[in-house]
């Protein structure tokens, strides 16, 4: 059921129901008023009875005539009067007797003074009532036709005013939906309108003050957020094709050489030394793409474990080294403090390896010497490591660029790569809950500083 319908629904059945509690209450209050006052009057008519016999000496037989045509109102009247014995001293129609005035009944009357209800179609009033120092018992009946047939008039009124008022009720309940709801059907539309080629369109968000602006503006916000990674997923993709075309290129155009007219040994062991070192390359390249995806993983998908930073250092030392045996690492162990729990830390081993790689990697290519130098320390919660190089250094300009997937500086003709390496090592660090952070003078060097917390 759409929203719109609910609310319709909703609102007409609190409406039905607020307007079907007044019209009971109403219809209950005036036939409980009505009854009253019935009571009361075949009362008054009984006490008159009684003035009309003692008092004005009226005999009983003139009484029975006298009401024996009654008004409208008060139909088959029966009154019926004894003394303090219970004898009978007058009754309207001793033939009918209506209301069978018991001893046990007289008995409730005197020791209640007044008892009133209904019997068959007849409203009954028993009291007593004293009169020239006497004290009488009376019972009057009667059915009230006339306030029976008011009753049934006022409930089909309540009833087809009820009908009426629930058919005004769902008209006005859906008119308000529709209005309530209209911001949301403009949102709707204007979303339907948003595909991949547009994402810098934007909802409406109206005045700004209510619920439905605040939905518009987070969900303007969530479109921000998707158009900035749409177009870094487009600049990743190119960057990406840029990166395999290079290499693959070189691939084409060594082999098709080398296909075109005879060559010596010498000239296709050559060829082949140049397609291995650019299939090298874009093998390269594929496993920092995939370290960067997984570095990109939820971290509830990747395992942890206890492990000992120094350990990983070595481990990632001796990789780099048996991958470039010019490369020149030390590793200083003098400021490790004496409880393991300092440089422990909960992480993955594989992608800390490699962000520790990638880091000494880039000191050693960009150093004259290709030397890195690692220390190890520990602040507060945190465990640090420091790698070290003398190199170039880094510009101010390429400083807030480093961390860039494919982003290449100044001095990228110093040494081949792709851009990836330092991007990748921020993205496992972060991905660690810690921290890496980058400090270089032009000329003198570059200082990378990696904050891991310890458990």
């Amino acid at each position: 059921m759409k929203i719109r319908n609910k609310l319709t629904l909703l609102y007409s059945l609190l409406s039905a129901g607020v307007l079907l509690v007044f019209a009971l209450f109403f219809y209950l209050s005036f036939a409980n008023d009505q009854k009253d006052e019935f009571y009361n009057q075949i009362k008054q008519h009984a006490i008159t009875k009684v003035y009309f016999l003692f008092d004005l000496n009226i005999k009983p037989e003139v009484l029975q005539t006298i009401y024996a045509n009654n008004t409208r109102r008060v139909i088959n009247e029966e009154v019926a009067i004894y003394d303090e014995s219970y004898r009978l001293i007058y009754h309207d129609a001793e033939n009918k007797d209506i209301v069978k005035e018991t001893p046990q009944l007289l008995d409730s009357i005197v020791k209640n003074s007044e008892i009133r209800y209904k019997y068959n179609n007849y409203y009954v009033t028993a009291f007593t009532l004293k009169h020239s120092n006497k004290t009488y018992i009376i019972t009057a009946a009667a059915i009230d036709r006339y306030g029976e047939e008011k009753l049934n008039t006022i409930l089909e009124y309540l009833a087809i005013a009820f009908c009426l008022s629930l058919l005004l009720i769902v008209v006005a309940g859906r008119f308000s939906a529709e209005q309530a709801l209209k911001p949301v059907s403009d949102m709707v539309e204007n979303v339907e309108e948003i595909t991949a080629s547009n994402l810098d369109s934007r909802i409406n968000v109206g005045s700004g003050k209510d619920e439905l602006a605040e939905l518009a503006i987070t969900f303007n916000e969530m479109l921000n957020r998707l158009e900035k990674s749409f177009n870094a997923q487009k600049e990743f993709v190119s960057n990406i094709a840029h990166e395999v075309r290079t290499p693959l290129s070189t691939i084409i155009t060594e082999l098709e050489l080398s296909s075109n007219k005879p060559r010596s040994i010498e000239q296709y062991q050559q060829t082949i030394r140049l397609t291995l070192k650019d299939a090298q390359t874009l093998a390269k390249l594929t496993t920092s793409l995939l370290d960067l995806a997984k570095a990109s993983y939820d971290p509830t998908q990747i395992s942890f474990k206890a492990l000992r930073i120094d350990e990983i250092l070595l481990d990632a030392k001796h990789q780099l080294e048996k991958q470039a045996p010019s490369y020149h690492i030390t590793i200083d162990f003098t400021e490790i403090p004496d409880g393991e729990d300092e440089i422990t830390i909960s992480g993955n081993n594989y992608l800390l390896q490699v962000a520790f790689t990638n880091v000494m990697e880039n000191a050693c290519k960009f150093s004259e010497d290709q030397s890195c130098e690692v220390k190890i320390s520990y602040q507060n919660n945190h465990a640090i490591i420091d790698f070290i190089d003398h190199g170039t250094g880094i510009s101010d300009e390429d400083l807030h660029k480093i961390f860039i997937p494919f982003y290449r500086g100044q001095n990228k003709n110093h040494s081949s790569g792709h851009g990836i390496g330092m991007a990748l090592s921020q993205r496992i660090i972060n991905l660690h809950h810690g921290e890496i952070s980058v400090f270089s003078i032009l000329g003198s060097g570059t200082r990378f500083e990696v904050k891991l917390p310890h458990v």
